[in-house]
C-alpha cells in the first residue's frame, strides 16, 4: 500500500489553469474556506470506494472534506451511518467528528469547477491519482459510483471499455481482478428534488453492495 498516492494532489495543485484561477477567485471572497483540491477521507484499509464527480462550492470546496456541507452529503452520510459503514454522527462540517469504517470517498476530480462541471480535459488530468488510489487500496472490493461521470471515470481508470460496462442505477458490474462496480444516481439536490432519486432508492443500492461484498 503506497502511502503517497493515498495522499492525492496537494491542496494547492496547480495542474488545471482554470479549476487554479477559480480557486483564487473564491480565496480572495472567502480567505477562511479549504479552497484547494480536497483528500479522499477514510481509511486505507477500507474494502468500499465511493467516487463522486468533483466538490462542491460550499460543500467540500469550503469544509476540505468530500460530500461535507452540502445538500448530497445530508443523503450519503447518513446512509452510510445506517449499513454500518461509518460511525459517529454526520454534522456537515469537517470536525464532527464523524469517521468511515468500512468506506473511504474521493471525487473524480480533486478542485471545485465552475458551474460544477469539470471539462473532460480537467478529467483527464485528475484521473492519475483516481487510479494510484484504486491501486494503493489493496483491500478495496467494491466501488460506488455516484452519477454517470463517476462511473465512466472508473471505467476509464480501469482501462476498460464504457460500452461494456453501461451506468445504470441499481446496476452493478464485475470489472477486471473480481473488482464490483456499483452505479447510483447522484445524491445531488437536483436528483433528489426532482425525485429521481429518492431515500429509499439510494439505500437500495447501498443496502445491496453490502450485501454482495459480505457473501
Amino acid at each position: 500500500m503506497s502511502v503517497e498516492a493515498l495522499k492525492g494532489p496537494p491542496p494547492n495543485c496547480g495542474l488545471c489553469p482554470r479549476l487554479v484561477n477559480f480557486r483564487r477567485d473564491n480565496k480572495k471572497a472567502h480567505g477562511e474556506w479549504f479552497n484547494g483540491a480536497v483528500p479522499a477521507f477514510g481509511p486505507a484499509t477500507a474494502k468500499i470506494l465511493v467516487v463522486g464527480l468533483a466538490p462542491g462550492l460550499q460543500g467540500a470546496n469550503r469544509t476540505g472534506r468530500p460530500f461535507t456541507g452540502d445538500y448530497a452529503g445530508d443523503l450519503l452520510y447518513p446512509t452510510l451511518l445506517k449499513f454500518g459503514l461509518a460511525q459517529g454522527t454526520y454534522g456537515a462540517e469537517a470536525d464532527d467528528g464523524l469517521t468511515l469504517t468500512g468506506c473511504r470517498i474521493t471525487n473524480a476530480v480533486r478542485c471545485v469547477p465552475p458551474q460544477n462541471k469539470p471539462t473532460p480535459e480537467e478529467q483527464r488530468t485528475c484521473r492519475s491519482f483516481l487510479v494510484a488510489e484504486i491501486a494503493a487500496l489493496t483491500n478495496v472490493k467494491a466501488i460506488l459510483a455516484l452519477g454517470h461521470i463517476g462511473h465512466d471515470a472508473v471505467i476509464t481508470t480501469m482501462g476498460l471499455r464504457k460500452v461494456q460496462f453501461p451506468f445504470a442505477h441499481g446496476a452493478q458490474h464485475r470489472l477486471r481482478d473480481n473488482l464490483l462496480l456499483a452505479d447510483s444516481y447522484h445524491c445531488s439536490r437536483y436528483n433528489v428534488n426532482t425525485g429521481v432519486l429518492t431515500t429509499a432508492m439510494f439505500e437500495d443500492v447501498v443496502k445491496k453492495l453490502v450485501k454482495t461484498i459480505d457473501q
